[in-house]
């Protein structure tokens, strides 16, 4: 593989210093923890609005759009935002965005306006663009370029362990008792189901105060503490000269492909732990029980990413990986579609071990020679997180048009696409 940017001369310096290098990797890893617990209380959130907010399912799947398209709008700005502010005050900044969008859902619940909650997640989104697009690079460049993918595993578990413990802690507080109040509100009259909306959307106020003062402290700490910069614009002589005229990202069309693909994995990704919930329902599962399918989601990819510290790169190599992973993708999509129950509900928890190793492999590997151009060209991956806003917002319609389970079809060509760049398209480098 292809060394992972010129700025591994600044990056050394925080290698060569332990102290430094180990200081990073566990601030760091909060960060990661931190935006794992924010970006998984969805799968809760959906169904919870869908009651409290009297929705459909495609208009249920709004909360993924809001919260995903942040990245999508958001991203370039979020780019020449760490241009002027370096990787450490943008990731207080980004914190700071998010405790902003936790606030919304105070006034969102009391009013039960669903558009006041999708602005909340829309900030939250906005918040998380921005520290993504701090942490994964700097992640990415703090070490030897080919073991990139085994730091991100290590980043992944630290976030998926948040992920996993956010559907059981938000679960617990706003969706317990919700199938005996489902099944009470036809025999209410208008003023009792208002109410007992109404008392329903009031849970979520104190658990997001609790969350915003906590993003604030984290916020106040990054800020003051010792992490330290590194510098991405500087460029080694052969990155140099590989990239001389080059004037913009577009003339990296392996980038471009690993824009795509990121795309299509984080929708997929997001489908995965996002659905699960709405998915076990329709299956026949309670509510009460439903949330723990996301936490199996997240404990396969927590699985994943132990494989991916054992094996990368010593067993395999990160395009490897990511080839495993794509096949296992259509794998388990397949089961899912073909069985019932709970095996097809497992089957969709299972494609958390098959999109474990994905953003650790397609992230290094599409910023790979980047140069002068990384910060930019990390913020076109970034915004490829807008795929966890568009695909769920299409698998919600085509539930409703055909149903749930025949909708994960579209998973399939993701999938298939993804394994292309896993074995041709991150190896192109001519214009």
């Amino acid at each position: 593989m292809s060394k992972v940017m010129p700025s591994h001369s600044s990056a050394t310096t925080v290698q060569g210093n332990q102290v430094n290098y180990t200081r990073s990797m566990a601030i760091i890893g909060a960060l990661f923890f931190v935006f794992g617990f924010v970006t998984w209380l969805n799968s809760v959130l959906i169904p919870y609005l869908k009651i409290a907010c009297e929705l459909n399912n495609f208009e249920s799947y709004l909360v993924t759009f809001a919260f995903y398209i942040a990245y999508l709008v958001m991203g370039l700005p979020a780019g020449w935002l760490l241009k002027k502010t370096g990787y450490k005050k943008g990731m207080s900044a980004g914190l700071l965005i998010i405790a902003a969008g936790a606030l919304l859902f105070v006034p969102a619940a009391m009013s039960r306006t669903y558009v006041l909650f999708l602005l909340g997640l829309f900030v939250q989104g906005t918040g998380l663009t921005v520290l993504q697009a701090a942490v994964n690079p700097y992640i990415s460049i703090i070490g030897p370029a080919e073991s990139a993918a085994k730091r991100i595993s290590i980043m992944g578990i630290c976030n998926k362990i948040a992920g996993s413990a956010a559907p059981f802690i938000l679960g617990s507080i706003l969706l317990v008792g919700t199938d005996d109040l489902v099944g009470n509100l036809e025999t209410m009259d208008l003023a009792q189901r208002a109410q007992g909306l109404d008392a329903l959307a009031a849970r979520v106020i104190t658990p997001y105060l609790v969350i915003m003062g906590v993003l604030i402290l984290l916020a106040v700490f990054t800020y003051f503490s010792g992490l330290p910069e590194v510098d991405t614009e500087q460029e080694d002589e052969t990155t140099a000269a590989a990239n001389t005229g080059k004037t913009s990202v577009f003339h990296f069309p392996h980038l471009i492909i690993g824009v795509l693909s990121l795309f299509l994995y984080v929708g997929v990704e997001v489908m995965a732990g996002d659905t699960v919930v709405s998915y076990a329902a329709d299956q026949g599962i309670p509510l009460d029980e439903a949330p723990r399918f996301t936490t199996f989601t997240l404990w396969a990819m927590i699985a994943g990413y132990i494989i991916g510290i054992i094996a990368i790169p010593k067993y395999l190599s990160q395009q490897k990986a990511l080839q495993i992973c794509a096949v296992l993708g259509v794998i388990f999509t397949l089961s899912a579609i073909f069985t019932q129950g709970y095996i097809s509900v497992l089957s969709i928890s299972l494609l958390g071990l098959a999109n474990s190793l994905m953003w650790p492999a397609i992230f290094p590997l599409a910023i790979a020679d980047l140069g002068r151009f990384t910060k930019i060209g990390s913020s076109l991956l970034i915004m490829a997180i807008a795929g966890g806003a568009l695909l769920p917002l299409l698998y919600g319609f085509l539930a409703d048009v055909l149903d749930p389970q025949q909708a994960y079809w579209m998973m399939v060509p993701c999938y298939l696409f993804i394994l292309y760049f896993a074995a041709v398209g991150y190896r192109i480098r001519t214009r």
